[in-house]
């Protein structure tokens, strides 16, 4: 049996002329300092509040000063649990600059979950919001603190709390600073991320300096930042989105940060892009389709941006055309990743045609390997071959934490991580993800991967967004359910007519059984359509007397 040629394999290396950086995320953010002391480094719209980038790095310093008179140690856990807002972003730098571990945790979070995390880490302070909409954060941690050994500490951000939190930066003087930074390792641990599990509890990715300084930088250089961008940063922090992505591209090219409110509103995001003269615009496509979607949408300058980042979920081709052509985003690029890869692995370059910015994720990014294999055997596939993607390098996180069990299930021996997704690489090198390999559908024996019919009905012109998954049949053992949010929810399409469009252009069991009209998908706080909860909703209820509900 001849063998493919390497070169056929579905393994790419990125290979880049920049070396990755040796940098602690303090020492990086001191060069900033100093290379750009006097451009601005953060804007808060809401507010009004700005930052030179003196300004800002004066600022961590206090607090990191106040978090070393505290008690905080190099390697204690300080957890965060607040919406977007510039004191998110000093605690991001300050605790990276003592060495201490920052636990991002999910604004959207209820009692349950939080005292999981702040006990699973070991939180022993923690830096809150007051409150947004329905979530009162200093009543639900009083709920939880009794069970909660390790918490000595709670500080809100707007309340006296947190002025006596900054009071305490005169006891530990600069010099004192300086010498814990001496000990600090670029290799450190520096921040735990809870991922969002579908069933039982999340896992919290450990992430270095090295991982998450090097990714933001490199996905920075992949759209070409300079200190004359302007980033507007509408995706939450909590996420590798905001703060690797977000704040760490920016500040390693002496870029502004951009907070258009505490989470996302599609009118102030539009807003702040005006005002502030904003160069780069992030979101996942829900975002995206919501701005576009506004009734006064042409009556925004959009005309100062250039670029900006897609990510989160998959990328509709429909959208990514009418953010190129309508937000004059030209070199927008698609970003693909997990958290526990810091997150982003492969990327479109801003060179690329229509084509590879619609129809891939992007090709590796430097200095990271990926190969898709056959998930049963973990054998490389040649190129073309539908296969689990898989990526190593310096962006994999160190392990979960405390999870050294769950840790092995995800990461080889080779150092290989598991994305658990469904993809392909083009004779190009640029990589296609078809679906997660829990989503794919199968109908009859026949393998259905959802993108490609999600893909396909975004083109219906009764259609604003959809989601494809599979729920129990007795016949085929999985029907394709396709959930749809109408373009006029006066006018929904029916399951006749997305049956008609769909049956000249694909083959008969892809095409959907079952439709649902939906006025909203339900989501997580970083952006993903829950698929699983869509599947749950409606695995009971997929009798053919109730094709279609609205919701």
């Amino acid at each position: 049996m001849s063998l493919p040629a390497p070169e056929k394999l579905s393994y790419a290396h990125g290979v880049g002329s920049t070396p990755l950086l040796g940098d602690t995320i303090g020492r990086n953010l001191d060069r900033a300092v100093a290379a750009h002391g006097d451009r601005e480094a953060l804007v808060d719209v809401v507010s009004g509040r700005r930052w030179t980038y003196a300004e800002f790095g004066a600022d961590v310093d206090v607090l990191a000063r106040a978090l070393m008179a505290s008690g905080v140690a190099k390697g204690d856990r300080v957890g965060i649990w607040a919406v977007n807002c510039p004191e998110w972003v000093l605690v991001q730098y300050a605790t990276a600059r003592i060495g201490a571990v920052l636990v991002t945790v999910n604004p959207a979070y209820r009692a349950h979950e939080v005292e999981f995390v702040l006990n699973q880490a070991g939180v022993s302070l923690l830096a809150a919001s007051l409150s947004h909409r329905t979530s009162d954060y200093r009543a639900l941690v009083d709920r939880v603190r009794a069970d909660c050994p390790a918490l000595r500490a709670v500080h809100y951000i707007g309340d006296p709390s947190w002025d006596e939190l900054i009071a305490a930066a005169p006891a530990v003087s600069g010099e004192q600073l300086a010498a814990r930074e001496a000990e600090l390792s670029c290799d450190d641990p520096i921040n735990i991320q809870y991922t969002s599990g579908t069933t039982g509890f999340p896992k919290g990715a450990t992430l270095s300096h090295h991982n998450i300084l090097n990714n933001g930088y490199f996905v920075g250089e992949t759209i070409a930042y300079t200190e004359e961008d302007r980033i507007c940063i509408p995706v939450p922090f909590y996420h590798c989105f905001g703060m690797v992505m977000g704040n760490l591209a920016a500040t390693s090219h002496g870029a502004c940060m951009v907070i258009p409110g505490p989470s996302f509103e599609p009118a102030a995001v539009l807003s702040a892009v005006q005002r502030e003269r904003c160069t780069s615009l992030y979101g996942v496509p829900t975002m995206f389709i919501a701005e576009l979607d506004l009734p006064e949408f042409a009556t925004y300058d959009l005309s100062t941006l250039r670029t900006g980042i897609m990510a989160g979920s998959p990328c509709p081709a429909e959208v990514m055309k009418r953010v190129v052509a309508e937000m004059h985003m030209a070199e927008v690029s698609i970003c693909y990743g997990m958290t526990e890869t810091s997150p982003v692995s492969t990327q479109t370059r801003r060179d690329d045609d229509q084509e590879r910015r619609t129809g891939t994720v992007g090709r590796v990014l430097p200095h990271i390997e990926v190969k898709v294999v056959d998930p049963a055997t973990g054998v490389t596939l040649p190129r073309g071959g539908a296969g689990e993607l898989r990526t190593r390098g310096y962006s994999v996180m160190l392990g979960y934490w405390d999870q050294p069990e769950r840790t092995a299930e995800v990461v080889d021996a080779g150092r290989w991580m598991r994305t658990g997704d469904l993809a392909v690489m083009r004779e190009d090198g640029y990589v296609q993800v078809v679906g997660r390999i829990k989503d794919m559908i199968i109908r009859g024996g026949e393998n259905v991967y959802p993108r490609e019919i999600e893909e396909f009905l975004y083109g219906h012109p009764k259609i604003a967004d959809v989601q494809v998954v599979g729920v129990p049949d007795e016949r085929y053992g999985e029907e394709i359910l396709a959930c749809v949010i109408p373009r006029d929810p006066a006018d929904p399409p029916t399951l006749e007519e997305v049956a008609a469009f769909c049956r000249e252009r694909l083959a008969h069991y892809k095409i959907p059984r079952r439709l649902r009209v939906l006025a909203a998908f339900p989501m997580t706080v970083s952006g993903k359509v829950r698929k699983i909860e869509l599947r749950e909703t409606y695995a009971e209820r997929a009798d053919p007397a109730r094709r279609v509900e609205r919701r």
